[in-house]
């Protein structure tokens, strides 16, 4: 804008105190839409000056106060104080110009701030942070502006000393990003806390040697392993030292704030030493780790860099829970854990804004931007099935992902904390070198995530001293970047020297404090003066520890009951107006519990969970469709067609009953899953229920299997109770919604990690789900559920099938049909059980017996067992399945099934060929291969 245009708009009568408001008002309409002002207004505010690279309604809303301010000196220029035009506001462009390069400050200062403790990158050229940008220069010096809303303690300041304090807070060793925050009062906070001490904490010498103390146990861990066990793999944190002394602190000021526990979830860089240095793990233990001493006890065991651990913790607010979970090498998927984790804890303590337990996790630079879950996690984290209050966020960013450093190729964004701009997080870059600035961002980060319930990011720009590992060669692919480290001084020796050189500490008391520390890494004991014995968990595993699968217990209810509950879950109140399908089905089920219908799934499943909660056990259920369920059959969640409320029949069984929370997630499987794990992990009294919107979802989540549900028993000793429901079964869907590949979960089946259950009657599934919550063994429950049985004529059963409260792992034939006739006996699980019992009895066949394995895994062999009892003599079997033949459950169940048929029997299959695809896309196609396959297992040759 011409200088002449702003100078006539400036003197405008419009800007007359008693009209500032009004301005103010048509300003603020226009922010929200230029469309609102009318045009005189419109063109005005169009030509207001702007900062380059920013948008319109950006740029102007983080300077809507300071317009406020210069409007307001209008009656005092008028009034003729020459006073307060010189003093407080010159009466030209000039003054705005100075606005403008406040906030070009806040949006751009990080980009020139001293983050890289090496010295390595390249500093773009940024002129909205030049005077000459703003029309400025040197010779306006000595002149006083206005500051609008700059959070120092002054209203005016000379133009020479607002430059240097603009430089020391937003380019010295802190580079803040905040300004894409659209809410005004967390900019505001934000502003307040670095503008007034320009980005730089008061820190007593207490404190002082504290952080020292800290970079001295960091550099002293790392140094004893490297010279105790040359060569071994530990992934050193050296460079990233002040992690340890920011943890501590971080810790520290969470108890302070009423925290009572803190869970961590990070990688492997650094996780020896915050294992040693922060929760306390005995030196001796590790040490016994490296040399290859171990529990024969502990199972199948991980590497050291895998672990978890836990410990108290004082604080100046008590003693606070640390948490660090296991978690294996794929790096980010820990985080949707640790915040099931944390989601378990904050409920079991009834805490509903996330202040009594403090989610901490700790990424990789090149991780946290390559890796999907990050989003799917951070998208999360706001939702009101899977929020916790907000999570502490901090980059170990040394700058380099195994041997890749080019930003060109690790990433597409300025920084790897980009990310994180999705749902408005601030983004605090800090140089590790500098652990005073590292420890300013720690408390303000705590701060703001207390106050505002929201993430928060701390990038915490360092190095890495080594390789990926102690046994890489970094020099082959990083060589400038080695030489500079290799002359480098450790972060621990620059903060000496810092202190040294301000008369903060005498160089004896700093060689004292490095000998004491190795002395104690020597001895072998706990080198943390925090640390505590544990009291302060919140859940007692006893109960379920020590058990296998024969462990007594009593999940029958008496049918009164179940029809008390019955009534309850379908009774709702009159002004809530279902859905005309929907209200059908609430009255097909009052007729269930009449005695007028047998029960459907649906029902089924709703009294199973009725009569969990009438036990006082909570339940948690979640999904992309878990509240009315994928196929239209659970409906716990019930939608007012008038208001759009929401309405849970479960939540009303009686006065005192557990407590029920079913969320319809956001569209995820692996991030979802996890924190469903890590709930589960948290969380034993409550039966926690993950269910995908169809079974081959769940290929999303593969790593979460693989690496926790199926083996974090074996490796870590975690139990975990999840239940996962995956709806299977080949109804002519295509290759995309038929499996749940079920053969990839028999396949992962060994030393009893989990339960295989394929269910195909209502009363099986009210029971399966009753089993899970009441036996007091905490397994993985993986379900193949069903899809067309959910209305099925003949998937249906009595109250009195639920009564027994008896699970089925085998069903025998259910036809009258004489034993000593039978000479084919066809094996199978799921839905085909259905097929071949309609064209069984459409053919009036009573030579072939159908049996129905329950549970695939633990194979019931007993139960199996008295069942075959009753087929000795036949020597033909056969194993049906509608999957292909490389797929199913016939390659890994197949020596159950041979074990289980009489001596001297064959064993046929019945089943569709190989095939590299889960099924066909044809309908016609798939029908083919479904007659074929029952006649083939009905057919006796």
């Amino acid at each position: 804008m011409q200088n002449s245009v702003m100078k006539a708009w400036w003197d405008s009568s419009h800007m007359a105190g008693g009209n500032a408001a009004y301005v103010e008002e048509l300003y603020e309409a226009y922010l929200d839409n230029p469309q609102n002002v009318p045009d005189t207004w419109k063109s005005i505010f169009d030509e207001l000056p702007t900062i380059d690279g920013v948008s319109v309604e950006t740029k102007h809303s983080s300077i809507r106060e300071d317009f406020k301010k210069m409007a307001a000196l209008g009656p005092a220029a008028r009034a003729g104080n020459s006073s307060a035009v010189q003093a407080d506001a010159p009466s030209d462009e000039r003054q705005v110009k100075v606005l403008q390069l406040i906030n070009a400050y806040r949006f751009r200062g990080h980009q020139h701030a001293n983050l890289d403790p090496l010295g390595l990158w390249q500093q773009a050229r940024v002129r909205d942070l030049e005077l000459s940008h703003h029309n400025l220069s040197d010779s306006d010096f000595e002149t006083m502006f206005n500051l609008g809303s700059y959070a120092v303690d002054a209203e005016k300041m000379k133009l020479g000393d607002l430059f240097k304090s603009l430089n020391r807070t937003y380019c010295g060793s802190i580079g803040s990003e905040y300004m894409h925050i659209t809410d005004t009062e967390q900019k505001r906070w934000l502003q307040q806390r670095i503008e007034s001490v320009e980005a730089k904490p008061l820190i007593d010498r207490d404190e002082k040697i504290k952080i020292l103390k800290g970079l001295i146990a960091a550099d002293g861990m790392e140094k004893y392993l490297g010279s105790k066990f040359t060569g071994a793999k530990r992934f050193s944190l050296e460079g990233g030292d002040s992690l340890i002394p920011m943890l501590k602190g971080l810790i520290t000021e969470a108890g302070a704030n009423g925290a009572k526990e803190v869970v961590m979830g990070m990688a492997h860089r650094g996780r020896l030493n915050v294992l040693v240095n922060v929760l306390g793990k005995n030196p001796s233990v590790l040490f016994d780790e490296f040399a290859g001493k171990h529990d024969d006890s502990l199972g199948a065991g991980d590497v050291k860099y895998h672990a978890g651990y836990s410990s108290d913790f004082a604080t100046p607010g008590g003693n606070v829970h640390l948490a660090l979970a296991f978690n294996p090498s794929h790096l980010e998927i820990v985080n949707p854990v640790v915040m099931g984790s944390v989601r378990a804890r904050l409920q079991r303590r009834g805490c509903k804004d996330g202040s009594a337990v403090l989610p901490v996790t700790i990424h990789g630079d090149s991780a946290i931007a390559g890796q999907g879950v990050v989003q799917e996690t951070f998208n999360m984290s706001q939702t009101r099935g899977f929020s916790v209050g907000g999570t502490v966020r901090i980059v170990i960013n040394n700058q380099v992902g195994f041997t890749t450093s080019k930003t060109e190729d690790t990433r597409s964004t300025q920084y790897c904390t980009d990310i994180a701009k999705m749902v408005q997080a601030p983004i605090f870059h800090v140089n590790a070198d500098d652990p005073e600035a590292v420890m300013f961002v720690t408390k303000l980060a705590l701060d703001y995530r207390n106050k505002f319930k929201k993430d928060v990011v701390i990038d915490l720009v360092c190095y890495r001293r080594h390789g990926h590992n102690e046994a890489d060669e970094p020099n082959a692919t990083q060589p400038l970047m080695y030489q500079k480290i290799k002359k480098h001084p450790v972060p621990r020796q620059v903060y000496a020297e810092q202190l040294l050189a301000e008369g903060s500490i005498a160089q004896h008391e700093v060689d004292k404090l490095m000998s004491e520390y190795r002395a104690a890494l020597d001895h072998g004991a706990c080198v943390v003066e925090e640390w505590r014995p544990m009291t302060e968990h919140s859940v007692d595993w006893t109960p379920y520890l020590k058990h296998d699968w024969t462990v007594d217990y009593d999940a029958s209810l008496s049918k009164e009951t179940l029809v008390e509950l019955g009534k309850s879950i379908t009774t709702v109140p009159e002004s809530h107006r279902l859905q005309s399908r929907v209200n059908k089905l609430y009255n097909d089920r009052k007729a269930m519990i009449s005695g007028e219908r047998l029960l459907d799934w649906g029902m089924a499943e709703n009294l199973a969970y009725a009569a969990i909660l009438n036990e006082n056990t909570h339940i948690r259920i979640t999904g992309q469709d878990s509240g009315r369920g994928t196929f239209f059959h659970r409906h716990a969640v019930l939608h007012g067609q008038d208001g759009g409320e929401e309405y849970m029949p479960l939540q009303h069984i009686k006065d005192k009953q557990g407590n029920i929370e079913i969320y319809d997630s956001v569209l995820s499987e692996e991030a979802v899953m996890a924190f469903e794990y890590g709930y589960a992990t948290a969380e034993p009294a409550t039966l926690t229920i993950w269910e995908a919107q169809f079974g081959d979802f769940a290929n999303g989540a593969q790593v979460v299997f693989d690496q926790f549900l199926s083996s974090g028993e074996a490796k870590w000793g975690r139990l975990c109770g999840l239940t996962v429901l995956l709806p299977h079964g080949y109804e002519g869907q295509g290759p995309e919604h038929s499996s749940a590949r079920l053969e990839r979960f028999l396949q992962a089946c060994a030393d009893h990690n989990w339960q295989v259950c394929v269910p195909s009657t209502p009363a099986q599934v009210y029971n399966m789900l009753r089993r899970q919550a009441v036996r007091p063994m905490r397994k993985p429950l993986i379900v193949m559920s069903p899809k067309s049985l959910l209305r099925h004529p003949l998937a249906v059963s009595s109250l009195d099938e639920l009564a027994q409260g008896v699970f089925h792992n085998v069903i025998d034939e259910v036809d009258d049909m004489e034993p000593k006739k039978i000479k084919r006996v066809v094996m199978c699980a799921g839905k085909v059980y259905y097929d071949l019992l309609e064209q069984r009895r459409k053919n009036e066949q009573d030579d072939v017996a159908i049996i129905r394995i329950e549970q695939l895994y633990p194979f019931p062999e007993q139960e199996m067992a008295a069942i075959v009892a009753n087929y000795k003599h036949v020597k033909d079997w056969v194993w049906c399945q509608e999957e292909p033949q490389n797929q199913g459950a016939w390659y890994c169940s197949q020596h159950h099934f041979w074990q289980s048929v009489p001596a001297g029997a064959k064993l046929t299959y019945a089943g569709r060929n190989a095939s590299a695809s889960p099924a066909v896309g044809y309908v016609s196609v798939h029908n083919q291969q479904q007659k074929a396959l029952i006649e083939d297992a009905l057919t006796i040759k």
